[in-house]
Parts: structure tokens; sequence; C-alpha cells
């Protein structure tokens, strides 16, 4: 994702970049300012945030890390998603709740004191994390409670077990208002009851455009706050699309859009930004496969 955003960003034209990284890493071989980070990052991000002019995240969601970052970033200077648009999308319990209340087709989702005791198969997930870390599924009640006594009953949810293809949204946001990039298709299989990500085909799914726009734009209007790149998880069986969940941030699709749309999306995001025209007329869906 890193390096895509800064091919992107880099060919504009537009900015120059700097960017932190894991000291652990190979270095970039791209020409950015590099600032490595090993113990104790807040500091450096901080000092990082206050010497730019604008400020892109990528941050998982996990432990409250992306909603917290985000509340260090000047409003005017951020490209991305509120702090209040971050904190509802993160939960998945809040936006359960938000997209159910506008009759947005979303997963059913409890706190565990609240999941029903006769479901044919179960979904414990972390309400605030980030791809399938610490998520399982379970086949009868009882396992789950079990499960869920190990340290889980206060940070997990709990959702039916949804049948279908594994998709995901990829889109622009900004005031309320959606354009869709592309209908991906996700790489997710289930090993010991333990979901893997593996990846997404970018345009996988392309042939339910219509109806991923019509998900794309009510989830805009029920969160405006979205804005820049954001990404939605979909459970696709037959005719019928249900939302997981909402990412407001860089997903890993992003790595696959550049040649899945023919466009240059982190120009498109500082058109948003700028308040400039922004030209998808010659979006493409060609189908590119992302690999983890």
């Amino acid at each position: 994702m890193l390096e895509s955003l800064l091919t992107d960003l880099l060919a504009t034209h537009e900015v120059q970049i700097s960017t932190t990284r894991d000291a652990r890493l190979p270095p970039l071989e791209l020409p950015v300012s590099v600032m490595e980070v090993s113990n104790e990052p807040w500091g450096i991000w901080q000092r990082c945030i206050r010497n730019a002019d604008l400020v892109w995240l990528i941050a998982p969601e996990t432990d409250g890390v992306l909603e917290r970052m985000t509340a260090l970033v000047p409003p005017a200077r951020l490209i991305g998603c509120t702090a209040q648009a971050v904190r509802v999308a993160a939960s998945k319990y809040a936006t359960a709740q938000t997209l159910a209340a506008l009759r947005i087709p979303v997963v059913s989702t409890w706190q565990p004191q609240q999941a029903p005791a006769d479901l044919p198969r179960y979904v414990a997930k972390p309400d605030i994390g980030a791809g399938c870390q610490d998520t399982r599924c379970f086949d009868n009640f009882a396992q789950m409670q079990e499960w869920l006594r190990e340290g889980r009953a206060a940070s997990h949810v709990i959702q039916p077990f949804e049948p279908g293809t594994a998709a995901s949204i990829s889109m622009l946001c900004n005031n309320g208002k959606a354009w869709l990039l592309s209908c991906n298709r996700q790489v997710v299989e289930v090993h010991h009851n333990q979901f893997v990500y593996g990846g997404s085909v970018v345009n996988g799914m392309a042939q339910h455009w219509n109806a991923f726009d019509d998900i794309a734009q009510g989830i805009a209007t029920a969160l405006p706050g979205l804005s820049g790149y954001v990404g939605v998880d979909v459970m696709v069986n037959k005719r019928d699309i249900t939302v997981l969940e909402i990412n407001p941030r860089l997903t890993t699709s992003y790595a696959g859009l550049a040649e899945a749309t023919g466009l240059n999306v982190a120009r498109l995001v500082l058109d948003l930004f700028y308040n400039r025209p922004m030209n998808t007329a010659h979006l493409q869906r060609n189908v590119i496969t992302t690999k983890l």
C-alpha cells in the first residue's frame, strides 16, 4: 500500500514527500524522505505531522491507533476521514447500528451478551480491529462462549456466519458523496476456524457494479465525514449484498488500483481535497490480482 501510494503521489509532481518506516524493514527505493521508527513512535509521528503541510495516514483501526493518529492532525491538513467518521467506522458495532438505521443492508452485529444462542454458525471478531486478526468462526454457541471467556468478552462482537463470496468496495468519498473505483473479490479462507486473508482480485466482482455503487452512495450519505479513499467489506450471496465493515483508510486493494482503473487515484484524492474538478470519465474496469 505504501509503495503504491508513494508512486502515485510522486507521479503527480505536486508534492514533496516524507514518510516514516519501521527500522527493521528494507529501505524504500523511491525518491522520498524517510524517517526510521524503532521504539516510541508516537513522538516521531507527532513531529512529522507538525512539519507537514498535508498528512495522509496509513494505520490500522486496531487498538484505536487510526483514530488516535487522526486526532493529532489539524482537520485542514488531513487527507482522509474525520475523527468522528473514523470512530464510527472503526467500530463494527457502531457501523452496523448506523447503517441499519438508514436501511442499508448490513450484517447483524451483537455484543457477546446479546448474541442469540440458536444460529447455525457464528463469527467472533474484534469490534475495533483490522484484517482477520483474532477472528474465528464457530459451529455452535457453546464453543464461541468458551473462546470469548479467554479474555475476549469485552473486545469482540458477534455476527452470524454469512454464506457467499467475500468482496470489497474501493471508493472515494467527499461531503456525503461517493465515487466507485472498483468491485473486488476478497481471497479469504478458513483454516481451523481461523479466517486468513490472502489478497484480492481487484474488479473481480465488477458484474455487481451498479449494486456496489448503490451501497457506496448509501454509506457516504450515512457517514458524511468519510473522505478520500475508503474501503468497504461486503458479502455477496447471489443478488444479496451485505455490508460487513467499513475501512476508513487505504486497503490492500489500493495496490492494484492504478492498473485496474487506468487512473492515478492519489491525484483524484488531491483533487477532492483541493475542490478541483475530478475526472473519472475514463475509469477502466481491468481485473488485477494482488497477493499477500
